[in-house]
């Protein structure tokens, strides 16, 4: 699944649920720091029609069209279209950096009650991306996917679902050539790397109640098959690859005391490339009064290799010199030996809601880190002073720490606000007797601190005003995987953004959006250089008609 072409109407988003730490129990392979679970609203809740469109600066135009109708009384549907066209970002020195891009997605979606008990979905959506790569060329990434969900309610508040999904993706990703620099650098065509994959899952899941428990399970099964076209510098090998993964998982919630709850459970997953995959999970909270409670966890979770940490396969134009064989080098490669990154996270927190308006949560949470990827170039020789192909491994291990701290409060009924501070110290090392070419510092390119601050007001019955400020602690970057430890710094920053909204008439929206408002352009990420691409100030107009 390509995760930058995911996009759905804002408008149609039920909520968005952000679990920090370790998710595997219940989410499985990768969701190793966190999840985001975006969940859309259902067909009944978007009947009738819904446009929007504008457009501004970076944001050129954008445009949404949506249509929701019943079939019959017990059946509903809707039908959705959107478009954005995005301008490209630009370098230090303020030119333009030639990677502009365009999305376009279209879906439908499909409920249907026929009894009490039953509830059957159906949606599905097709996609395109194109994104400008300079005089590289076009980056194009395609695709769509169907899913089908059966719901049935059982007696006592249990209920059971099966659900199952299909998921094509293309993308074709060009690259420059490579010039002939004779004797010892050989010359690469312009080429691109095409990927098609297509996924198929089906995943069951069984919630109950009994005395004192609150028990959930289910099996899942997921097949892929995954072609690339290697025509040039970068290729995956092999070609063409199946994979399957099985996965069943269990999880308890058990009331030990009326105020003191118990969650315990585990998932296992198996993979082809690293076999069986526990993620268990405990967890104890305690409620010691209505509105306080204080909770504990330990859990461990991994990510799972993907094809890029095994099949990568980047060649160079370098050859072997000085001696008399002469041949081919690799220049970056995965590694059939690669397996999944692990962490042991340790968590406890606090939250509570201080009087009527005032909410407050506290986390703190310790990770330990097994088998993390790693970068490593063979030693040079007089007889082959090339030192490459750099490898990945798993020779990275270490620990972070730190704490998160957030607030609500409602100032007023027209006028709430929102606070965040995040601390995160990072300590990660090669294992003893191992070496990596960064030294670990491309596992530490994270900020060490972040703070936030939200205000929405609701200033007049048809008129609203929000706002967000935010710091970014500076960071540093490794150069790339085969520099060796050469860092950089990217600096800390404030931005700004603001939202004025008004509705003149009811179904009907027009607004203004400013973002990243305290600059004109401002870096983010990147190594220091001439190529390192800057964020710049955007605002544009919005109006939006619901009927």
């Amino acid at each position: 699944m390509l995760w930058n072409v995911q996009d759905t109407l804002l408008e149609d988003v039920d909520r968005i649920e952000v679990v920090s730490g370790p998710g595997g129990t219940l989410w499985g392979a990768n969701a190793v720091n966190g999840v985001i679970n975006l969940t859309t609203k259902g067909a009944r809740a978007t009947q009738g029609l819904y446009v929007e469109g504008g457009g501004g600066s970076s944001l050129r135009n954008f445009a949404g069209l949506r249509y929701g109708g019943a079939l019959s009384p017990n059946v509903f549907y809707r039908i959705y279209g959107n478009y954005s066209d995005r301008d490209s970002e630009v370098f230090s020195d303020g030119s333009d950096a030639g990677d502009d891009w365009r999305m376009r997605r279209g879906g439908f979606r499909l409920d249907a009650e026929p009894s009490a008990e039953n509830t059957l979905t159906l949606q599905g959506g097709i996609y395109r991306s194109d994104t400008d790569m300079g005089a590289v060329g076009t980056a194009n990434f395609s695709g769509g996917n169907v899913l089908g969900r059966w719901s049935h309610s059982l007696a006592n508040g249990s209920d059971l679902d099966l659900q199952v999904y299909y998921d094509h993706t293309h993308l074709s990703q060009p690259y420059a050539a490579v010039p002939a620099a004779p004797p010892f650098v050989m010359g690469f065509p312009a080429s691109a790397l095409v990927d098609d994959l297509d996924t198929y899952d089906v995943d069951f899941q069984h919630r109950l109640r009994l005395d004192g428990h609150k028990l959930v399970w289910g099996l899942g099964y997921r097949f892929t098959h995954e072609k690339d076209t290697n025509e040039g510098i970068v290729r995956f090998l092999p070609s063409e690859l199946d994979q399957d993964l099985f996965s069943a998982f269990l999880q308890d919630e058990i009331a030990l005391r009326e105020n003191w709850q118990l969650t315990v459970g585990t998932k296992l997953e198996h993979t082809g490339h690293t076999g069986l995959e526990v993620k268990p999970s405990i967890r104890l909270q305690w409620t010691p009064a209505a509105k306080h409670m204080l909770w504990t966890a330990v859990s461990r979770a991994v990510r799972t290799p993907a094809r890029y940490d095994r099949d990568l396969n980047v060649a160079t134009g370098l050859v072997n010199a000085p001696t008399p064989f002469v041949f081919p080098r690799d220049f970056l490669n995965g590694s059939d030996d690669f397996v999944s990154e692990k962490v042991v996270a340790y968590e406890a927190g606090y939250r509570a809601q201080l009087g009527a308006r005032t909410t407050v949560a506290l986390s703190i949470f310790y990770n330990d880190y097994t088998d993390l990827r790693s970068t490593a170039a063979p030693p040079t020789t007089p007889f082959d002073p090339v030192p490459y192909p750099v490898v990945f491994g798993n020779n990275l291990e270490g620990e972070t720490h730190g704490f998160e701290l957030t607030a609500n409060q409602q100032l007023a009924s027209w006028w709430r606000v929102h606070a965040g501070y995040t601390l995160l110290r990072e300590h990660i090392r090669p294992v003893a007797g191992f070496v990596d070419a960064t030294a670990a510092t491309n596992e530490t390119a994270d900020p060490r601190q972040q703070w936030s601050f939200r205000s929405a007001m609701n200033l007049l019955r048809n008129l609203e005003f929000d706002g967000a400020l935010r710091w970014v602690d500076s960071l540093t970057i490794n150069q790339s995987p085969t520099s060796g430890p050469v860092t950089g710094t990217v600096p800390g920053y404030y931005e700004l953004g603001l939202r004025l909204a008004w509705h003149p008439s009811r179904g009907l929206e027009l607004a203004v959006v400013g973002q990243n408002l305290l600059h004109d352009q401002h870096v983010e990420y990147g190594f220091p250089s001439a190529a390192r691409e800057e964020i710049q100030r955007r605002i544009y107009g919005k109006i939006s008609w619901h009927f």
